[in-house]
């Protein structure tokens, strides 16, 4: 049985010597709430199939739970049958995206996270000014690649501090920094100081980039980690907040660390000479597979469960203004 949040345990005898550390916040985040959200309300309004561009958030077990119920995921616009519905992800896409769905006459609902949106118009207004854009993040990212196609001329991929050094812009006094929201806060401040030393008249955004949920789980984490002999965070390996997790934590003082994507994933092994456990998730995980974890973590002795709070989260992102009448007709 999984164990409650307050540290007692149904059923189960918790070794006195065993513990576990649950980080909160955790899991779920506004944007992502708001993005399954809109699948499942477009499925209830439009009836299956929906069609969603990419995954809608970097969770698995999310995706297939939403294939189970009619929804149809694709990589790109043109595998969407002309004039169906189609979402599009949390992470953002490129205006170009959008222009292939105009022309293929698809009814678009738009998923991107807010906080997403808000480095694009950053994007674009960096770009009107004619000035160059260093995006901190990961080549290939589907928020980056979406976040680049905004002013591709102008957008320069600084994949962490060691790739400053290479940076070629055309006027060194007029260039800002950019950042993917899901990184790492630490090497995201190391990356924006080396940029500084290249760059002295470097340009800030108008705030932070980092969503508050990803900055939220690392210092949650942080608090744990420093305590643990071993850290689990649940989420999927393509969850660039979920990976950043784990090495938040082993630079934090954490015995060791792994991703699991469920339960299933835990290796026994891993809790030799092992006293307290920590545990968080990815902005992108439901709160039921933490329960699993926990479950699993009680059933071998750990089933004294303390919650570490370092934040209240209560924001809520409104669904797109398409779901927000009664009944559209596409």
């Amino acid at each position: 049985m999984a164990p409650t949040y307050d540290g007692v345990v149904t059923g189960t005898a918790a070794d006195p010597q065993r513990r576990v550390l649950l980080a909160a916040p955790r899991g779920y985040c506004a944007g992502v709430d708001r993005a399954v959200q809109t699948v499942e309300r477009a499925l209830e309004q439009y009836g299956e199939p929906v069609y969603v561009r990419k995954q809608i958030v970097h969770n698995s077990h999310v995706v297939a739970g939403l294939e189970a119920r009619g929804a149809v995921f694709v990589e790109e616009t043109d595998e969407v049958p002309e004039g169906a519905v189609v979402v599009f992800s949390a992470h953002g896409v490129a205006p170009s995206v959008h222009q292939e769905a105009t022309i293929r006459k698809l009814h678009t609902i738009d998923a991107t996270c807010p906080l997403v949106t808000k480095v694009h118009a950053e994007a674009r207004r960096f770009a009107r000014e004619d000035v160059d854009i260093l995006l901190i993040g990961h080549e290939g990212h589907e928020e980056v690649v979406g976040t680049t196609g905004e002013a591709p001329e102008r957008v320069h991929l600084v994949d962490g501090p060691d790739a400053v050094a290479g940076l070629e812009v055309e006027d060194p006094s007029r260039v800002a920094w950019l950042s993917q929201t899901t990184l790492s806060v630490d090497e995201t401040l190391q990356t924006v100081a080396a940029l500084r030393e290249r760059f002295p008249l470097l340009i800030d955004p108008p705030s932070d980039d980092i969503c508050y949920a990803t900055q939220n789980r690392q210092v949650a984490v942080k608090r744990i980690a420093a305590e643990a002999d071993l850290v689990l965070v649940v989420g999927s390996t393509n969850s660039s907040n979920s990976v950043r997790l784990v090495e938040v934590a082993l630079d934090s003082g954490a015995g060791a660390a792994y991703l699991v994507d469920d339960v299933s994933h835990i290796d026994e092994r891993w809790l030799d000479e092992v006293s307290t456990v920590g545990v968080t998730s990815g902005a992108s995980v439901p709160e039921s597979l933490v329960g699993d974890v926990l479950g699993w973590l009680a059933s071998h002795g750990y089933g004294d469960v303390s919650e570490v709070t370092t934040a209240e989260e209560r924001l809520v992102f409104a669904l797109p203004h398409e779901l927000r009448r009664s009944r559209p007709t596409p």
